[in-house]
């Protein structure tokens, strides 16, 4: 017989992907009704703009339409109430606050985000070249590499070695410039070490990063995010109060369906989108000036208008660049682009900040 108790043991089967536990056992699952071949609940959510919510409803819907006697599945959804998150998830709950154990001592004034959805796009050097253009106009900089499963910002930087502990958490390294960076690589014991980590822990990482690390006072904190759209940009968006999101692309019109991906996450959860920077547009030829479009004709134009967002900055290739970051040495490239690109930023960023769910 179908029932109430038979359609709650079903679900037990249906998971979380953030959380990797049963919806059922979240308490996620109410007002379940079986009527006839019918099968209605509502599914609370910690958030309507969860963007893994349709993937839970479609895998609610398979493991219940296998079951003999069930023809169609109704699913209601609603936001969670502050007890039910208290009651349901308070270790996950007090994790995702922006707090830590240094967290009130730091004064981050802007939390810039850069995103790109597809990788190879050039988007860490972007970050790097952010900070670094920021530091030089007078600002107090940090960057948090929250690419915890191929962080490349510490090479970039030229730091090697753990960063020391202080007596309230960590201090994060310094670049020769004074930049303050915070990534995994700088915890492990060689900088090869691959970080085989499922979601959970990498968010604990990122988590980390924010509210036990000692950053002090800084005019702008830069976070270098992960390509896609999975558990780190999710955690970052979830649980870090940010200024707003700046998009990285390139000239092909597969990096640009991608990036649109990312825009759409960062619609989900509230997070304004700053600006789309296309990377990698062309070569300009050393001698004659002529511009190459390796990658095809650019197309950050139409990429922008369909984001909605202003196109701030086309990037051409450049070898001094890749060179640079490969020897430790991005603080020493020197590009009146980035620096425009630095400064456009840092005016169009709005001075208030997205609030993370977990409240």
């Amino acid at each position: 017989m179908i029932d109430q108790a038979y359609v709650l043991e079903a679900l037990k089967a249906v998971q979380d992907p953030e959380l990797g536990k049963s919806i059922v056992d979240l308490g996620m699952v109410h007002d379940v009704a079986v009527e006839g071949g019918v099968v209605r609940f509502t599914l609370a959510l910690t958030t309507l703009a969860c963007p893994l919510r349709e993937r839970m409803m479609d895998d609610a819907r398979q493991v219940l339409l296998g079951h003999a006697g069930i023809e169609d599945v109704q699913i209601t959804l609603r936001e969670m109430t502050p007890q039910e998150k208290e009651r349901i998830w308070p270790k996950q709950q007090a994790q995702a606050q922006p707090g830590g154990t240094a967290a009130h001592l730091n004064q981050v004034d802007r939390v810039i985000a850069v995103m790109s959805g597809k990788g190879g796009v050039g988007k860490s050097s972007v970050a790097a070249m952010l900070a670094t253009s920021l530091q030089r106009q007078g600002k107090q900089v940090g960057v948090l590499d929250a690419d915890i499963t191929g962080p490349s910002i510490p090479k970039m930087f030229g730091l090697h070695g753990a960063p020391p502990m202080g007596p309230v958490g960590i201090l994060p390294a310094e670049t020769e410039t004074g930049i303050r960076v915070m990534s995994i690589n700088l915890l492990l014991p060689s900088e090869d070490e691959a970080v085989i980590w499922r979601g959970p822990l990498i968010s604990g990482a990122i988590r980390q990063f924010w509210g036990d690390v000692l950053w002090g006072k800084l005019d702008a904190l830069v976070v270098d995010l992960p390509p896609g759209t999975s558990d780190a940009s999710l955690t970052v968006m979830q649980s870090i109060p940010l200024n707003g999101i700046l998009l990285v692309t390139s000239p092909q019109d597969l990096a640009g369906m991608v990036v649109r991906k990312a825009a759409r996450m960062a619609g989900h959860l509230n997070v304004p989108i700053v600006g789309l920077v296309e990377n990698m547009s062309a070569v300009i030829c050393p001698k004659c000036g002529e511009r190459i479009e390796v990658f095809g004709p650019s197309q950050a134009a139409g990429v922008a208008m369909q984001l909605g967002a202003p196109l701030l900055a086309q990037i051409p290739l450049d070898p001094e660049l890749a060179l640079r970051c490969d020897a430790g040495e991005v603080e020493q490239y020197r590009s009146v682009l980035f620096d425009t690109l630095a400064a456009d930023v840092a005016r169009r960023l709005p001075a208030q900040r997205s609030v993370p769910i977990f409240t």
